[in-house]
């Protein structure tokens, strides 16, 4: 990549592409966190799958908050930098 292609990237792109690659995992890795520590405690305490769910849901909220974070302080940034 020469100097003058370089030139022709908006400057905050480069971050809005590496935030739009880490959502997916920002979603599924709490979720999955969750709901295998979940199908541990169900495994110890020789439950139906109830933690396993519980806290597979739990996880799935503490990704939708990560993800609507991100996104609202790459918000902020581009308010600012405007």
């Amino acid at each position: 990549m020469s100097k003058e292609d370089r030139k022709k990237i908006p400057p905050g792109t480069i971050k809005e592409i590496g935030i739009a690659w880490t959502m997916p995992f920002e979603l599924v890795v709490p979720m999955l966190a969750g709901g295998g520590i979940g199908y541990l405690i169900d495994r110890w305490s020789h439950t139906t799958p109830l933690f396993m769910l519980l806290l597979g849901f739990v996880g799935f909220g503490v990704g939708i908050r990560n993800m609507l974070k991100a996104v609202s302080t790459l918000d902020k940034t581009e308010k600012n930098g405007k």
